[in-house]
């Protein structure tokens, strides 16, 4: 499964939110001194009111063009590239702070509704993300209502694409837990999880890396434990803390095999995240470009064999479109903007398509289909 953001806009995508998560300033077009990205779409199969111009120029001279999350086409085509590479289905992306009525709510309502459509088209599932990050205090009512709605009005669990865990539709709460002085409460989580499973619901949660023991990014709380215990799947958020292959082993053998025998004593399946990179230049100023390199795909890879060789039969990938941090899998151009000191990364020359192979080739290898190997597989070449 990938994570989807679904956060992007562009003016006159129809979702009057102007470039949100393309510009500094939504209120302007995106130019040399107003961007946030640091990978740029390959948009050289989308249609031309997939498109949107930029400031930017490609090195024809040519505008350089992004695309808008709104876009029924847009997403169904990324469904497509999920099914066409052997992906299983995401997680749509759905941030607690922004849903209350109005433009933003309209438009995730937009998102999920293209990604419900495009996963029944291409046979993929999806399932609803709550992201919790930035909430008040009391804020999970706000996530209680929303979900009261999604399923007695627009009826998502009743979508076959819905993705079910052991006969019960899965809903993931991300962002619990976390030790950087969150408004939210672990008590307010305790009632949300209660809510959702009294809804019939399997409950996903994304924690800290250190949830188990209380360290590093988690809260040092035994109720964090304890509600853990309450849930179907637990999945340790990643990103960032590991940087290079040597490190990422030393990960899956210092914390996700101890997290996997946690949660195989209590019934409760494991679900790691793994990361093809990370870059927030453009997002962050004064920060390195390419901060974790991807290394041809050799990051990738060496995550999804430390999960298979710590016995995990499951994995998040984040994220599918998240260019913001450079974390995509789905096609981005070696041949981005140039001049103007703009500054961005590639697939250091590889096919803009690599990223989605080598994904498919981790739900393969993990399946047993093809042998688990330092080196890449040779089925993606």
């Amino acid at each position: 499964m990938c994570g989807y953001q679904g956060w992007f806009n562009c003016e006159g995508d129809g979702a009057e939110l102007g470039w949100t998560h393309w510009a500094r300033n939504r209120k302007a077009i995106p130019g040399p001194d107003n961007v946030t990205v640091d990978l740029w779409p390959d948009l050289s199969e989308y249609g031309p009111e997939e498109r949107f111009a930029t400031n930017f120029r490609l090195v024809d001279g040519s505008p350089a063009e992004i695309f808008s999350s709104y876009n029924r086409q847009t997403v169904l085509r990324h469904f497509e590239w999920m099914r066409d590479y052997g992906i299983d289905g995401a997680f749509i992306q759905r941030f607690a702070n922004g849903l209350r009525r109005g433009t933003m709510r309209e438009h995730k309502d937009a998102v999920l509704n293209h990604g419900r459509e495009g996963a029944r088209k291409a046979g993929r599932v999806y399932a609803v993300m709550y992201d919790l990050s930035g909430l008040r205090s009391g804020g999970t009512r706000r996530v209680q209502d929303d979900w009261k709605r999604l399923r007695r009005e627009l009826r998502v669990t009743e979508d076959k694409a819905y993705l079910k865990h052991e006969g019960k539709p899965l809903v993931a709460v991300w962002g619990i837990g976390f030790g950087d002085g969150r408004a939210y409460t672990l008590e307010e989580c305790r009632e949300l999880v209660s809510f959702l499973k009294d809804d019939g619901c399997a409950v996903m949660l994304g924690v800290p890396t250190g949830w188990r023991e209380g360290v590093r990014d988690a809260v040092k709380d035994p109720g964090l434990q304890s509600l853990i215990e309450s849930v179907d799947v637990v999945s340790p958020w990643t990103v960032g803390r590991y940087r290079n292959p040597n490190q990422a082993t030393r990960h899956a053998d210092t914390f996700w095999r101890s997290d996997l025998a946690w949660c195989e004593q209590r019934k409760i399946d494991f679900l790691p995240v793994v990361y093809p990179g990370f870059s927030w230049s453009n997002l962050k100023e004064g920060t390195a470009l390419g901060a974790i390199p991807r290394l041809k795909g050799q990051f990738l890879w060496s995550q999804l064999i430390g999960a298979k060789r710590v016995g995990c039969n499951m994995i998040y990938v984040a994220m599918f479109d998240e260019v913001d941090e450079a974390t995509a899998i789905f096609k981005c151009t070696n041949h981005p903007p140039t001049g103007d000191g703009a500054k961005f990364l590639t697939y250091e020359g590889l096919p803009s398509d690599f990223y989605l192979r080598l994904t498919g080739a981790g739900g393969r290898m993990l399946r047993g289909e093809i042998p688990a190997t330092d080196a890449l597989p040779i089925t993606i070449e």
